[in-house]
């Protein structure tokens, strides 16, 4: 009997592809016997398309929202006339056939009684000779599988017919197993739907084959039924969802439990490998994929179903599964082909053959010959340097929301530098403040070398590398930074190359996007001045590069939660400014005039010029012409950037050295902390470095864009900045700068000895200010280390209770009065008093506070010791101190650590490095409306 043929064609917005379906279709060399025509419900011309085609088999069906439905109710208005031998062809919108494909299917299921299934081969539609989808398969853990995809049709596949599963764009079906099965399975999307289909028709006993001579175009994979376009993340979603419902169906019934219990574990743990393997947008895709999966009310009806009509094991179908070992050759074969189409790389010079080698290792002699003399110290002071915690478990208690022993001590939000200091702390474990000797004894070569690869990235000559190098390592910020004892500007200059590295591609990749947010973070926590001009040149960056902005704007996400809680911590007492201060101890600064700034130099005296000529003695109007002439060479080349070829590139560099400049300006008007009684501007070597930054940037550019001619002016320019950083680079060598070595001693010996056994002793400090006042603090145990220096206790203007009563105290100390301090001293569990040495404190009122406090009866004097004149008070009673939770003892400290831990897992799982991964042919899938496979 001559078997009879209904063509089932659904469409939903398939106006771009009706047009050459409906003509293929019509072109059939074996027509069909019926045609019925289904719209799901289009927005566009499609109903009017197939109306005008065929007005009296069309059928509308809004409500179908997958392409089974869609079928199952074409085929309710055909009825059946002989179901043995009536067969059902699928196609959707955009699948045109040859002209010759019904009838080379049909000739394959004639022969072949067995087969209840028969599928073409599928083109991509816009290029006829590649092969968009050849048959179906998949892993034992069900993971659907493409046999063939993306190669060119040269007849390599056609000895293959029998297959698991085909497509279901162009599937023909015999009818009688359609009923049966019950179709598609509705709790399906059209993704793995055909899939599905196949399987429980093998598993009832019937075969599926492949048709290779006949040819369908397809536009687009079967996820896109109805989408206009789907992003990777949504079609791994859809992809996932697909899978574990079949997982849930197919699996036995006394598994089905665990299964249930493992999805949402199996849900997080695929989501951190996804975040390893730098695909981030997958990940909320596959959560919702597992709670999808669990609530799924429509796995009881599907298990039935199969379970009334299998008729043969799971072994029937095990041949045709893809084993682990061909699964990974494809794949293999996959990256093969993407990589032979892959662009060659630019030739970059090479850190030895371009030498960078020889520059960094001139940079590591200038540091040791600038700070070799630390090399036996166990600790920095001086500036604002003060030593860490004895123990790395005692760095990381400060940071996050805790308690803090500054001044009476308060609960308040850590600073984010807190963060970096434990970070360092624990690299130099059996010495956390070795660290920082550490990183004055390499600062400078990092600084060269990062610079060094960053240049690099923007150079295919050696010259740029090379003198961005040495005007990085000895850049006046660094210099003056490292002198005057400013470890977050330090920091922030030797990482800052890194950062525009990262940042630059991090519009193409996952990974350099996670690694420039995890910089940027230990950045602005170093430097949270420089901040808003990074955002500005985030931005711009991501105007810059569209399709890679969600990259470039999650780059500050990290930083955002670090400071959050200083955030709302400085908000809520209405000193927003203040998140701009300086971290670590403050200090009294020098304020430059606007012309210093502008060469670099963010410390009053030229970079040290003005000193240097005084000694040599020049006159001291030398100074600034000196300078401006050992300048000259950087500022030329980096005003040429814009005017040589490749000037788009120089722009960028420009404007962050604007952004540096303006932010060093700005640096000196906003006076936001205090030291003692007296207002202090934020310290603008970190703004500069920025400033200096950009100009690097563009003379790097320069030496590019003159090819052959760079020689000269680049031996020009190296040879002048390094002459310009003498002056600084021999006051740090002979010891005259404010940063010296330490014993890690803060207290007096004997303060320290009695504080040892008792970590919550208090020291009262009584500093004589310049102004004839006097200011008043407690350190706790062995002192205050840097790690615990808070920015809110620096900014802090508002006297709180707990504070007037330090004041009371102190004023009571510093002058004879009636006043109890024996039971106030005991209230507050201070055993010494000490009035450090200062040179900007006024004489005279350190003398009458000296005097008072021998004068005081409960008072022991020790005398003068290194940090200033000691007494203790040997009446102590037994008490505590004030204190607080630390940083996991209370609910706000315990979701705040979470927080900020989850939040930078993902930022390091997704820079954790990982093999080369085939880059798909697009980013997201467009201009397909219907479905295809």
């Amino acid at each position: 009997m001559q078997p009879r043929v209904i063509a089932v064609l659904v469409a939903r917005n398939g106006a771009k592809y009706l047009p050459r379906t409906l003509a293929a279709l019509a072109a059939q060399t074996r027509r069909p016997d019926s045609v019925v025509l289904v719209d799901t419900g289009s927005s566009d011309e499609s109903l009017a398309i197939m109306t005008a085609t065929s007005p009296t088999n069309v059928v509308s069906a809004p409500g179908s929202k997958t392409f089974g439905r869609a079928v199952a109710r074409a085929l309710q208005v055909a009825p059946a006339q002989s179901a043995d031998t009536e067969w059902v062809w699928l196609l959707g919108h955009d699948n045109a056939p040859d002209p010759s494909a019904l009838s080379a299917m049909l000739a394959a299921v004639e022969v072949a009684p067995s087969v209840a299934i028969a599928g073409p081969k599928l083109m991509r539609w816009d290029e006829p000779g590649v092969i968009a989808s050849f048959g179906e398969t998949m892993t034992d853990y069900g993971r659907s599988v493409s046999l063939v995809s993306g190669e060119l049709d040269q007849a390599q596949h056609d000895m293959h017919s029998d297959l698991l599963a085909v497509a279901a764009g162009g599937m023909l079906v015999r009818r009688s197993v359609w009923t049966t099965l019950g179709g598609f399975d509705p709790g399906l999307p059209s993704t793995d739907a055909a899939l599905d289909f196949a399987v429980r028709a093998r598993l009832a006993g019937h075969r599926v084959v492949g048709v290779p001579v006949a040819r369908v175009a397809s536009a687009g994979p079967a996820e896109l039924f109805g989408r206009r376009s789907l992003g990777a993340g949504a079609q791994n979603r859809v992809r996932r969802s697909a899978q574990l419902h079949r997982r849930m169906v197919y699996a036995p019934a006394m598994v089905v439990p665990l299964h249930w219990l493992a999805l949402l574990p199996l849900g997080i743990l695929r989501s951190l490998v996804h975040l390893i393997a730098k695909r981030p947008g997958f990940v909320g895709g596959e959560l919702a994929a597992a709670i999808g999966a669990a609530f799924d009310g429509s796995v009881p009806a599907a298990r039935r179903t199969l379970r009334r009509n299998r008729r043969m094991g799971w072994g029937a179908i095990g041949a045709l599964r893809i084993t682990a070992r061909d699964l990974r050759e494809l794949r293999s074969g996959e990256r093969s082909a993407a990589a032979a189409t892959g662009i060659p790389p630019v030739e970059r010079p090479g850190f030895f053959a371009g030498g960078g080698a020889w520059v960094v290792l001139l940079a590591a002699v200038l540091g040791i010959l600038a700070f070799g003399r630390f090399a036996n110290a166990s600790a920095l002071a001086g500036g604002g340097l003060l030593p860490l915690s004895a123990t790395v478990g005692e760095l990381w208690s400060h940071v996050g929301y805790a308690w803090h022993d500054l001044g009476a001590g308060f609960t308040g939000a850590s600073d984010p530098f807190s963060y970096v200091l434990a970070v360092l702390g624990s690299l130099t474990f059996w010495s956390p403040s070795f660290s920082m000797v550490l990183l004055y004894l390499i600062a400078i070569p990092l600084s060269a070398l990062a610079a060094w690869w960053c240049a690099a990235r923007f150079s295919t000559k050696a010259w740029g590398p090379a003198v961005a190098a040495i005007a990085w390592g000895v850049a006046p910020p660094l210099l003056a930074s490292l002198s005057g004892g400013h470890p977050g500007a330090v920091i922030a200059h030797v990482l800052l190359p890194s950062l525009v590295l990262t940042v630059v591609t991090a519009a193409r990749s996952w990974s350099m996007a996670a690694v420039a947010s995890v910089l940027f973070a230990a950045v602005a926590a170093s430097a949270p001045m420089i901040v808003p001009a990074l955002l500005v040149a985030l931005i711009g960056w991501a105007a810059a590069n569209p399709r890679g902005a969600v990259r470039v704007i999650g780059i500050p996400v990290p930083a955002a939660v670090l400071f959050a809680p200083l955030i709302f911590d400085q908000f809520a007492r209405g000193t927003p400014l203040a998140l701009f201060a300086e971290p670590g101890l403050a200090l009294r600064l020098a304020t430059p005039a606007v012309h210093e700034l502008l060469v670099g130099s963010p410390a009053a005296g030229l970079n040290g010029w003005d000193a240097f000529i005084a000694a040599l003695g020049v006159p001291a109007a030398a100074a600034p012409v000196v300078v401006i002439v050992l300048l000259a060479p950087l500022g030329i080349l980096a005003l040429l950037a814009p005017l040589l070829p490749g000037a788009a590139r120089g722009i960028p560099a420009m404007v962050l050295g604007l952004l540096g400049f303006v932010t060093a300006v700005a640096c000196l008007h906003l006076q936001v902390s205090l030291v003692g009684s007296t207002a202090s501007a934020i310290w603008p070597g970190a703004a500069l470095s920025v400033y200096w930054l950009g100009l690097v940037g563009a003379l790097t550019l320069s030496l590019e864009g003159l090819g052959r001619s760079a020689r000269v002016p680049a031996l020009l320019a190296a040879v002048f900045l390094v002459v310009l950083a003498v002056p600084s680079l021999a006051a740090s060598a002979e010891g005259a700068t404010a940063v010296a070595a330490s014993n890690g001693r803060l207290l007096p010996a004997f303060a320290s000895a009695e504080a040892a056994s008792s970590p919550s002793l208090g020291t009262l400090e009584i500093a004589a200010q310049p102004d004839g006042g006097i200011a008043v603090t407690v350190q706790r145990g062995l002192g205050t280390t840097l790690d615990e220096q808070s920015t809110l206790a620096a900014t802090d203007t508002v006297v709180t209770s707990d504070e007037e009563r330090l004041a009371v105290l102190a004023g009571n100390l510093a002058s004879r009065s009636g006043f109890d301090v024996a039971s106030e001293l005991d209230s507050l569990q201070i055993a010494f008093i000490l009035v450090p040495h200062d040179a900007d404190a006024s004489d005279s009122t350190r003398q009458r506070l000296t005097d008072a406090l021998d004068g005081n009866r409960v008072l022991t004097p020790i005398g003068d010791t290194t940090s200033g004149t000691l007494w203790h008070y040997n009446g102590l009673a037994t008490g505590s101190a004030p204190g607080g939770p630390g940083p996991l003892g209370s609910t706000v400290g315990i979701v705040v650590l979470v927080g900020q831990g989850i939040v930078f897992l993902v930022a390091v799982l997704l820079a954790i490095p990982t093999t080369r991964r085939r880059r798909a042919r697009s980013a997201r899938v467009t201009g397909v409306e219907g479905p295809v496979e």
